[in-house]
Formats: structure tokens, C-alpha cells, sequence
């Protein structure tokens, strides 16, 4: 049994920390506020860009999973302190720094997105985040601390709500059969990752030292337009068909004057102007961990979906 540390308890941070559990580890989840125990997991109340404190909560780990998400408005100021801290705990413990991250690095890109390319995104989202992980690497490479960056598509699954772009602003409508809205051309293909193929693949690369010193994406299912996945999400639900609209451009400009989120999101509405396409076959060559199929990924999040919809009495 060893000891993972994981940061941050939203959807990935969640799934992660649940599965390492089952799987027989010992885990700690670091969160500003802390809350309840839960069946092989240790909840600690904790400001994660405190390095003094997350070192010592890291001591003896295996491995420390940076699946933190600062708001998405404030990640050029919240993500350098919450980094910075991550890799002196990693270097002062000797855990396996494991990161999270997405697919903003690349930047604007006319082929599928494999590894290898630069990362060479002009975006502040998409440069901070290739330097974060240009950062962990550069200190792999001197010898001061083992890292590996898991890298993901829009998330998609049980537990993803308010920052999935199938989930809160598109499952409830969708559940009642009425129209939903996408952001972007609802016909260009797009790469889901599947929120437990995120979580398997963070447990797969911390504990096998063949991942440790690059990036890897996370095993992903062919991608499928807007409009494809909310078709089948429809068909699942019974309610089968939904209009799938794109947002004019004149209702996102009014949108982001009043939605942080939304505002930011300018700087990435070519994932979804065009095709957005993942290709994981590096990890799926190297590593045991694959995409869940498609029709498994739309049964599970529509189940989901319901039984929190009956719980919370949520209409929206």
C-alpha cells in the first residue's frame, strides 16, 4: 500500500483520489477547506501554494497529482505559486510529480494533436500552461525532482458539471428534450476525454517509470461532433431528437461581458470553430490503460445525470 497525495477535489481530483483508493493505496486530498473522511481517503485542509505545508503533508508519498483548477478567470495569477509549491514538495519528498493538464500548450493546430508537436500556443491560458509543464520537465532533466504531465481533451462523464461542455449547459435541457446551444461549429469533430480514463491514466504513469520525463494524452475515444455526442446522449435518454444550435457570435460577445468564464474562452473557440482532434496512440502503445467505448461513456453519464437531477430536484 503507498501513500498518494492528490491536490485539489474537483471531478478529476475526485475520480482520482476515489479510484487510488479502491485500488488499495493510502490517499491524502489537499483542498482549502478540508472536508469529512471517506473510505480510504484523508481530506486535509490545506492552501496548496503553502510549499512549507504541502511538503510536509507529501512526506513519504508516492506520488503527488496536481489535479488543482484555480478559476478559470484567475489561472495566470493562481497557477504559478500553486505550481512553484507543487515542485518543491516533489523535490524535497521525492514523489512522483503527476500533472494534470490539457491541450491549450499546442495552440491553434490543422492535424491531429500527438505529443511530439511544439508547444507553441500564443494564448496566456495556453502559454502558461506549456510553461508550467517546460518548467517541471527542465527540473526532471537536472535531477531535482521525477515528473510526468497527463495531458486531456474537454472532459466529459459522471461527476463533470459546471466545466464540461456536454454537462451543465447541456444535460439538464437535453434530459427534458429541448434544444441545446454549442459553442462553436456543432459539427466539427471533437476530441471527450472520459473523466475515469483521466483518473486511470494518472494512476497508471505515477507508479511506471517508463512514463516519467515527458507528457502523455490521456487513452481518448475517436472524436465525435457536438452534435454526434448530443445525438447519442438523446438516444440514451429516450428523448431523442434535440436541436443542436451554435451560439451566434453576437450572443457570446453580450455572454462574455458578463461571465468571466465565458470571457476567457474567447481565446480558445478555435477547439471547437474546427476539427479538435486527440491522438493518445503513444500511450495506448506504451501502457495498458484504454479509452472506455463510447456507448459505455454516454450510459454512464446519462444514469448520472438522472440520479443527480432526482436527488437535487434541479430543473435547469
Amino acid at each position: 500500500m503507498n501513500l498518494h497525495v492528490v491536490i485539489g477535489f474537483g471531478p478529476a481530483g475526485a475520480a482520482t483520489a476515489r479510484l487510488l483508493a479502491a485500488q488499495g493505496h493510502s490517499v491524502r486530498v489537499i483542498t482549502r477547506s478540508g472536508r469529512g473522511p471517506e473510505p480510504g481517503i484523508e481530506h486535509l485542509a490545506l492552501d496548496a501554494t503553502d510549499s512549507a505545508g504541502l511538503t510536509a503533508a507529501a512526506e513519504g508519498a508516492t506520488a503527488l497529482h496536481c489535479c488543482a483548477a484555480p478559476p478559470y478567470h484567475r489561472w495566470v495569477s493562481d497557477w504559478p505559486p500553486l505550481a512553484s509549491s507543487a515542485f518543491e514538495a516533489a523535490e524535497a519528498t521525492g514523489a512522483v510529480l503527476v500533472m494534470l493538464s490539457n491541450l491549450y500548450g499546442y495552440g491553434p493546430v490543422d492535424r491531429p494533436l500527438t505529443e511530439d508537436l511544439p508547444l507553441a500556443a500564443t494564448g496566456p491560458k495556453g502559454r502558461l500552461r506549456a510553461s508550467l509543464w517546460e518548467q517541471a520537465r527542465t527540473r526532471h532533466e537536472q535531477g531535482r525532482l521525477r515528473a510526468v504531465e497527463v495531458r486531456a481533451s474537454d472532459f466529459f462523464g459522471p461527476g463533470v458539471t459546471d466545466g464540461g461542455h456536454l454537462a451543465a449547459r447541456v444535460m439538464p435541457r437535453l434530459l427534458r428534450g429541448r434544444p441545446v446551444t454549442a459553442l462553436g461549429d456543432p459539427d466539427a469533430p471533437h476530441s471527450w476525454t472520459y473523466l475515469p480514463d483521466v483518473a486511470a491514466a494518472l494512476a497508471e504513469v505515477a507508479g511506471d517509470e517508463r512514463a516519467w520525463g515527458r507528457a502523455w494524452h490521456v487513452p481518448t475515444a475517436p472524436a465525435l461532433s457536438t452534435r454526434a455526442m448530443v445525438d447519442l446522449l438523446a438516444a440514451r435518454a429516450g428523448t431523442a431528437p434535440v436541436p443542436v444550435r451554435a451560439m451566434p457570435s453576437a450572443v457570446l460577445g453580450i455572454a462574455s461581458l458578463l461571465s468571466p468564464l465565458v470571457r476567457e474562452l474567447k481565446e480558445v473557440r478555435y477547439q471547437f470553430d474546427r476539427p479538435f482532434v486527440v491522438d493518445s496512440g503513444a500511450y495506448e502503445a506504451a501502457f495498458a490503460v484504454r479509452a472506455t467505448p463510447v456507448d459505455e461513456q454516454v450510459a454512464a453519464t446519462v444514469d448520472w445525470w438522472r440520479e443527480r437531477q432526482a436527488t437535487t430536484g434541479s430543473r435547469r
